[in-house]
């Protein structure tokens, strides 16, 4: 019997999209370059979300140093069931990092899978 689920689409599924990019910064200064670059190039509103980060938008997150995870940074994507897009990409061999995993109303609001992709950590979460 053919594997069903490599032709099943996580876009259709669980609503995912690209939630944000994340980009680690080296220094204060970095974040404060990257996030003014990304305005002058797209007209993108510096938003302070969090004190780890500086966003563009909601499409750019600049992370403080020291603050971000992955090499280079992180690819965050949103889903509308994270509980279960956790088990179906789990049954592709993707672990979840489980230290990662943050709590909002008792509820998973964001998780890292434990493996990065090119240099970037990938998280999902719940947040749009």
């Amino acid at each position: 019997m053919a594997d069903q689920t490599k032709s099943e689409d996580p876009r259709e599924l669980f609503g995912m999209y690209l939630a944000h990019v994340g980009i680690n910064a080296e220094t204060e200064d970095d974040v404060e370059k990257i996030v003014g670059d990304f305005q002058r190039l797209m007209g993108l509103a510096r938003m302070e979300i969090a004190p780890a980060s500086l966003f563009a938008s909601d499409y750019i997150e600049v992370m403080r140093p020291g603050r971000g995870r992955g090499t280079k940074g992180h690819i965050g994507f949103h889903v509308d069931d994270i509980d279960a897009a956790e088990k179906w990409f789990e049954a592709r061999g993707f672990k979840i990092n489980e230290s990662s995993r943050v709590l909002k109303d008792g509820k998973t609001f964001l998780v890292y899978f434990q493996e990065e992709i090119a240099g970037f950590a990938i998280h999902l979460t719940v947040q749009k």
